[in-house]
């Protein structure tokens, strides 16, 4: 029995409990998805083989803002409509007398509290969520020493930051709301529609080039800022260029939803369906807007393992030798006898090997002499005759190693480099140390992986060149092949070991260290970055030869090994921390992707159930209802699914052709392109078999029964 005014509110609450739950539901994941992606992401495991500024910190960061905007606008849409239901609350307590301040602090108490509360649950679950998930990936997948999750304390800084945001953002809606003085208008608030103004049919070819500009623009604008106008600006400006790539998304969405693509000339066809959609078009569309870019965000993370993987496995596979690493010639590392008799102790049998002296000399070249301004940063390109150093080899080095006839005349340098990559041309070599010049001309290409960055002088070229080089500024290179190669693991490892082993700590550099730039920095600057006391002083890392199994090591050393049955081994093991949290970001975002489409869909249950009643009256058949209902559940999902997947595998294909120099597309990209298009069919099947489960949700719902598939009868497809 209702006495009191609390009496009251209570029966209301409990008349719309779905609606609460519903809300709560929202934040609740909105605020869960958010807190484990930071828990990652911030997590110093991760944080540690994610190079500064580089291209993979820039990915995960790109893809976590996106998740947050999606998030943010799937929880103002669960609010608003929410509200909607909430207002018919509202009238009956503004007609029975109660004053609006009254009805006030009640709404916002309830949507603080249920706000607060939810967010509080999404926090607190949050890092379970995300521990459980990486330690499963441990268990599952790969689990080394470098994997062990560390958390960091800005995860609760970011979940509470986003909390906050959440709150405030309900509250303030719930604000606006109190502010109608109409009753009237309060209590229709809940069927009010939000149809879209009629769509031109150039609403579609028109966002199509609009999405296809935002990607070209966002792409090249860096290489004309940079290449052209000599500036760098702030990062946010390159941003920009993507603007064009979202109104051309809404436009495809919005000419999806009112107009369709389907150019048959019946526009009564499936009426009921696409008037549905329409009336309720600019929920629709947000919706459809957020799950696209998300779609998008998750595939562009999730595509990084299938390449990297595919480039792993072709650049072993090309690899000309089995065993080929180098040292710097004053360093004790293992030669031919010992590698002999340890191969001999292991069982293994070496069939050839090869060796050769290298020489490292400086190179001419242009670099950038940058000047910060107020707006940015500008640089001016300077010819400098010393610019940085190279490794050099002999013709005849050349031929003991590769076993190719090459020739090379004085005055003129042959370039090596891998069948994918290019190199950079040089026209002048310098011995620092004597004085020797020598200008040289570039003339052909030796396509060798192991060799890649390397250039081959003529013996006279070379040894005037090398003539009084000290032992730190020559090294060994050496090539050897073994029996049954793919059983060789245990002396790939032991023979790893040796080489690190006896590596000084002077040799403990990233593959980035030179010694010629390290001077100019050290006057320009007192410092040099890539240093290993400077790093280790600053939190950069270091190659540190304890941590030699972790990805940083692996990756970055400058004399790591090439192994090819350790490399093959390996290398999920040494990009393990990339693949999980990359796998980790797809996750997350197709979660985010799964709740708001499945959010939307039982809204339309809710929405829509006055209307299937009344066509069912009207004495449509079950069948017909049920087309109806999939047709409409199918376009939430479909049309994001496929303009996400569609406009994210253009945009990936679109980097990897102009990523090289020249533009094309390599092997290994090619290969991983392929991997790519496998995941998007997985992809694509598990939101189809959601999109099953969501469509049986919603016919419960609404008391209609699933239907084979075929023509709909009782109402007229055409009419």
């Amino acid at each position: 029995m209702i006495r009191t005014y609390n009496d009251l509110t209570a029966a209301l609450r409990r008349q719309n409990r779905k609606q609460y739950l519903l809300l709560s539901l929202c934040c609740f994941v909105s605020v869960l998805l958010i807190t484990a992606f930071v828990s990652i992401m911030r997590s110093p495991t991760v944080l540690s083989v994610l190079p500064e500024g580089g291209d993979s910190r820039k990915q995960v960061m790109m893809i976590f803002i996106l998740s947050v905007v999606g998030c943010g606008v799937f929880t103002a849409y669960a609010a608003g409509l929410f509200l909607r239901y909430k207002g018919r609350e509202l009238g009956v307590l503004l007609a029975l007398g109660a004053s609006k301040r009254q009805v006030g602090r009640k709404l916002l108490g309830e949507m603080g509290a249920l706000s607060v509360l939810s967010c509080l649950a999404g926090m607190a679950l949050g890092v379970p969520l995300a521990c459980g998930i990486w330690q499963g990936f441990r268990l599952l997948v790969v689990d080394t020493e470098e994997m062990a999750l560390i958390l960091s304390p800005q995860t609760a800084l970011f979940a509470l930051v986003f909390s906050a945001f959440v709150t405030a953002m309900l509250l303030w809606m719930a604000w606006r709301a109190l502010r109608r003085t109409n009753i009237m208008e309060i209590i229709s608030e809940a069927r009010r529609s939000e149809p879209i103004r009629e769509v031109k049919r150039w609403y579609g070819p028109a966002g199509i080039l609009l999405m296809g500009s935002g990607m070209v623009l966002g792409y090249m604008a860096p290489g004309f800022f940079l290449d052209v106008l000599h500036y760098f600006p702030p990062e946010a400006v390159f941003s920009l260029f993507y603007l064009p790539l979202f109104p051309g998304l809404y436009m495809v969405l919005l000419h999806t939803v009112v107009n369709g693509w389907s150019r048959k000339r019946n526009r009564y066809q499936n009426i009921i369906a696409n008037s549905m959609m329409k009336f309720q078009g600019r929920q629709t569309v947000r919706n459809m807007l957020v799950i696209t870019v998300l779609i998008a965000g998750g595939y562009f993370g999730l595509f990084y393992i299938p390449t990297i993987s595919a480039q792993n496995a072709l650049s072993t596979k090309l690899q000309p030798v089995d065993y080929a690493y180098h040292y710097r010639a004053d360093q004790d590392i293992p030669e031919e006898p010992e590698v002999r008799a340890l191969a001999e102790e292991m069982g293994v049998t070496v069939t050839s090997f090869r060796t050769a002296d290298l020489a490292r000399l400086t190179v001419d070249g242009t670099t950038e002499l940058e000047t910060e301004t107020s707006f940015g940063i500008t640089f001016e390109a300077v010819y400098m005759e010393e610019l940085y150093t190279d490794l050099f080899l002999s013709e005849s080095a050349c031929r003991a190693l590769t076993g190719e006839a090459v020739s090379v005349a004085p005055g003129k340098v042959l370039p090596a480099a891998s069948q994918e990559g290019g190199y950079t041309s040089i026209s002048r070599v310098t011995n620092p140390f004597t004085g020797a010049v020598l200008a040289v001309e570039p003339e052909g290409l030796l396509q060798n992986s192991l060799l890649a960055g390397r250039y081959i002088l003529s013996d006279t070229d070379y040894a005037a060149l090398t003539a009084g080089l000290p032992a730190e500024w020559r090294e060994r290179q050496i090539f050897f092949d073994v029996e049954n190669v793919s059983e060789t693991y245990p002396f790939a490892k032991a023979l790893f070991n040796a080489i690190v082993d006896r590596s000084s700590r002077s040799v403990a550099v990233v593959d980035g260290w030179d010694p010629v730039i390290r001077e100019r920095h050290i006057a320009e600057k007192g410092y040099y970055y890539a240093d290993p006391d400077y790093c280790e002083a600053n939190g950069l890392g270091n190659m540190d030869y304890a941590q030699r199994e972790s990805s940083a090591f692996r990756l970055y050393w400058q004399y790591m090994p090439h192994f090819r049955v350790l490399d093959q081994n390996d290398f999920t093991k040494t990009v393990a921390v990339f693949l999980m949290l990359f796998a980790f970001v797809a996750i997350v975002c197709f979660a985010a992707v799964l709740v708001i489409a499945y959010t939307r869909c039982v809204t339309i249950a809710l929405n829509s159930r006055q209307v299937y009643d009344d066509l069912r009256r009207l004495g449509a058949s079950p069948r017909y209802l049920y087309q109806s209902v999939r047709r409409q559940v199918g376009r939430v999902f479909a049309v994001p699914a496929l303009v996400g997947t569609l406009a994210i595998c253009a945009l990936y294909a679109f980097i990897l052709y102009f990523n090289g120099n020249p533009p094309g597309f390599t092997p290994s990209e090619l290969a991983g392109y392929s991997a790519n298009l496998a995941v998007v069919a997985m992809g694509s099947a598990i939101l189809y078999a959601v999109y099953r489960a969501t469509l049986r949700t919603v016919l419960r719902s609404l008391r209609i029964q699933p239907q084979r598939r075929g023509r709909a009868l009782g109402v007229p497809r055409t009419i």
